[in-house]
């Protein structure tokens, strides 16, 4: 694979995983949505046809990593670390676009959410809007969990080893991959493993952080977030923000070791 390539199927890739999985989360979470609080079992689900879609869309161009993560422990794995630059870069600016294309497909959504008195609060506002303030108070406005993750308790330890166990899994299920096919992967069908993994890790440790399990998923929209013009958007949490990255990358890391001591 060329380093053209490459950024252009992380990009592209990583572009339709968070307009995916971005847009479950506007759908449920948005006031004006037709899918408004359809709850965990839709976003979760979401999240890993979304996984499913971006591997199989640019799996051909870059062998779809559209993870730091993942790409970290496969340069562990490989001693190869001449495309991780290529592939990160493609990886932000994928998750950054995904996330602008978010905001163009619910930007009514958006407005209506952000200037309903119960939402953000104010004069008028109900006393259903209490939690949304508190949210905004402590940095993290009410729409960004569209675009980001958040902890739902704020314990920086716990916070941090819940990403870094995810993202184990997750590695360590794509590393694994086609091991009884004589190494070869499974082709194909591995983006449809890969999906479910997600779903799995969603469904099981996705409660305490929303499970970013991805550098680039969190941090690119974050980014998009600060620097949208949304109404009433609130903070966008950065002093959160260094753990969906940190955790990931050490859970990356950590795989590869595991799977270089106990499968290589």
């Amino acid at each position: 694979m060329s380093s053209s390539d490459i950024f252009i199927g992380e990009t592209i890739g990583t572009a339709i995983l968070i307009l995916l999985g971005g847009g479950v989360c506007a759908a449920v979470t948005l006031k004006a949505s037709k899918a408004r609080n359809a709850g965990w079992l839709a976003i979760t689900f979401g999240w890993g046809f979304a996984v499913l879609t971006a591997v199989y869309t640019s799996a051909p161009l870059s062998g779809a990593h559209l993870n730091p993560a993942v790409t970290l422990a496969l340069a562990i794995k490989d001693n190869d670390w001449s495309n991780v630059p290529t592939y990160f870069a493609g990886q932000l600016l994928g998750a950054m676009i995904g996330a602008t294309l978010v905001w163009v497909a619910y930007y009514g959504q958006f407005h209506a959410h952000l200037t309903d008195k119960e939402i953000v609060g104010g004069p008028g506002a109900q006393a259903t809007a209490a939690k949304a303030v508190e949210a905004q108070e402590k940095g993290a406005g009410p729409v960004l969990g569209v675009f980001s993750t958040g902890p739902e308790v704020r314990v920086v330890w716990q916070n941090l080893a819940t990403e870094i166990i995810g993202t184990i899994v997750l590695v360590l299920a794509v590393l694994t991959q086609g091991l009884n096919d004589k190494g070869n992967g499974l082709g194909t069908l591995g983006a449809l493993v890969t999906a479910l993994v997600v779903v799995s890790i969603g469904l099981s440790l996705g409660g305490p952080t929303g499970y970013a399990i991805n550098p680039a998923r969190d941090l690119g929209p974050r980014i998009v977030h600060a620097l949208l013009p949304l109404p009433n958007k609130g903070g966008s949490d950065w002093a959160y923000a260094w753990i969906p990255v940190v955790g990931p990358l050490a859970g990356g890391a950590i795989a590869a070791g595991i799977y270089n001591v106990a499968f290589a």
